[in-house]
């Protein structure tokens, strides 16, 4: 019986790391975000790197949420790490075709989604392991 709560337990903590590497991805997107905006509004970038930026944003993101996230799981650092870059796209997905108003896949959609789970996945490696 002691056992089972235990799992059970260890299981909603790893939900509450989850929920969390998630939310610290999408903050530092966020941040990342502005900051790249306020380079292409201030400097000569060119704006024909916004989807290549974009897709960088996201997956180092992910890559640091996971890993801070599962620093302190003892195992699954895998799963975890994916489930952290899925939740991620799955908001962003979301929200993106909210405000766009279609919820089209295209190209750009499925890079950035395996990214997402290539950089949950390395994350969760990383934080398992340190």
């Amino acid at each position: 019986m002691i056992k089972m709560l235990e799992n059970i337990n260890e299981n909603g903590s790893n939900v509450k790391k989850i929920i969390k590497g998630s939310i610290i991805s999408i903050i530092i997107t966020l941040i990342a975000l502005v900051i790249f905006a306020s380079l292409l509004t201030y400097t000569s970038i060119s704006e024909s790197t916004i989807p290549t930026v974009t897709i960088i944003i996201t997956v180092i993101s992910i890559l640091i949420g996971s890993s801070l996230s599962m620093s302190t799981v003892k195992k699954n650092g895998i799963i975890n790490g994916i489930l952290v870059g899925l939740i991620y796209i799955a908001v962003i997905y979301i929200l993106s075709s909210v405000i766009e108003g279609s919820f089209a896949l295209n190209l750009k959609s499925i890079i950035m989604i395996v990214g997402a789970i290539i950089a949950g996945t390395v994350g969760g490696i990383i934080g398992v392991n340190r």
